[in-house]
């Protein structure tokens, strides 16, 4: 298992979403509607955990358009992928062993 396991929501939800290319607010955006507003990204904290994850090469910029109406564009890395896939083996597990505790 990677040392970096588990993800903080915040990382978890920003590599789901970028398994396809999106810009910083439209991450944002995905995350809340998909947790029904459960999650909410803040600008701070996007930004810091887009840093983060560019810094450990799990996410990388897929489009960076100098029209200053243009945002730049991110998506997962092949080790991003690998990271995510790990963790939701992990949670999978989790879920498998309150299963098996009958505490669901």
């Amino acid at each position: 298992m990677s040392q970096d396991l588990p993800l903080t929501e915040t990382l978890y939800y920003i590599l789901l979403v970028l398994h396809r290319p999106m810009h910083g607010y439209k991450m944002a955006q995905e995350v809340e509607t998909m947790t029904q507003g459960r999650v909410v990204l803040g600008a701070g904290t996007l930004y810091g955990a887009i840093k983060n994850l560019l810094k450990k090469g799990w996410i990388r910029v897929y489009r960076d358009d100098q029209d200053a109406r243009r945002k730049k564009e991110y998506i997962l890395t092949e080790e991003g992928k690998n990271v995510f896939e790990e963790e939701v083996k992990r949670l999978e597990k989790m879920l498998e062993d309150a299963k098996k505790a009958g505490q669901l």
